[in-house]
């Protein structure tokens, strides 16, 4: 379970709702943000704290591509494979990136820099094919600006 002084935290957060479940996505982000990822451990207390049942909080987790259930690089490659990103050549750009990281789809290379994930829709159709990397939006992806972000991260 959580600290007191954890629990102080998430109640700072929970107390800006009017129900406390409605709180659910921001205290993932905020445990995330902490811990790194979400384990099957944070998603019980999550569950416990909000007094949801389990499923919903792993449903939450495993839908959203921006939480990780697995450790992730410093610098985290999200690829979209929707239709306008496969369409300009999403499979191309990750097939580049497993061969020139050697990893594949919920990957971290083993010094712990670079990890990729195969997502749905980051909303950016117009920048196809296109990725985030940490944060940040990426696009008109090409094996030129694949080499470039990983030689700015490495």
């Amino acid at each position: 379970m959580f600290t007191a002084e954890y629990l102080q935290e998430l109640d700072k957060i929970t107390n800006k709702y009017e129900q406390k479940r409605a709180a659910l996505l921001p205290l993932l982000h905020r445990v995330q943000e902490k811990e790194g990822l979400i384990t099957p451990e944070t998603e019980k207390n999550i569950a416990e704290y909000l007094g949801i049942p389990v499923v919903h909080v792993h449903e939450v987790v495993s839908f959203y591509h921006l939480f990780h259930q697995n450790k992730i690089g410093k610098c985290h490659f999200a690829v979209c494979q929707t239709t306008a990103c496969a369409l300009r050549g999403a499979e191309e750009i990750i097939g580049y990136i497993q061969e020139r990281l050697k990893i594949k789809h919920h990957e971290t290379t083993p010094d712990g820099k670079f990890s990729l994930s195969v997502v749905e829709c980051l909303g950016a159709c117009e920048l196809a094919p296109m990725m985030q990397c940490n944060k940040e939006y990426k696009g008109f992806l090409d094996k030129k600006k694949i080499d470039e972000l990983i030689e700015k991260y490495s």
